[in-house]
């Protein structure tokens, strides 16, 4: 399992994300706001407090993704992308 080695906060509920296996991209969690576990992220204070932590990110209070999810996300993504500029 891949692990998150840069985790940067960005503007709109996303993050800059490195992983251990180079995939690089954006990984948008506004998407996973509407849980209940996931509302505290909503704070913009809080949502900066983001960090890689084991094989994800993590935050303060225990919320956390895997990097699976994120690698998944940001790699569907990159493929709608590039299958609007064809």
């Amino acid at each position: 399992m891949d692990t998150i080695l840069k985790a940067v906060p960005l503007e709109h509920y996303r993050i800059d994300i490195l992983t251990s296996s180079g995939v690089e991209g954006v990984f948008d969690v506004k998407p996973y706001l509407k849980g209940t576990a996931f509302k505290q992220l909503e704070e913009k204070s809080y949502f900066d407090l983001v960090r890689p932590a084991h094989h994800g990110i993590m935050w303060p209070n225990e919320q956390d993704f895997s990097s699976d999810t994120i690698i998944w996300d940001i790699q569907n993504t990159q493929q709608k992308h590039a299958l609007d500029r064809e």
